[in-house]
């Protein structure tokens, strides 16, 4: 993981767990990259392109279909 990643502006989910221990956070990393963390485990994060996470939340935001997948 770059360096530069803990100095990233990180922000929790919405769906955040109670008392704010147990989160998603995602900073953005320029026009490219998205990084992702657990905040149990700061330390760690994942970097994606950010055309991948766009796609990753558009998959998300779609509803499911009723064929079981």
């Amino acid at each position: 993981m770059d360096r530069r990643t803990p100095a990233a502006r990180w922000r929790r989910s919405s769906y955040c767990a109670g008392g704010g221990n147990n989160c998603v956070e995602i900073a953005r990393l320029g026009e490219d990259a998205v990084a992702v963390r657990d905040s149990v485990a700061p330390d760690r994060a994942l970097r994606v392109g950010a055309p991948a996470f766009a796609a990753f939340l558009g998959a998300l935001r779609r509803p499911r279909s009723s064929g079981g997948r």
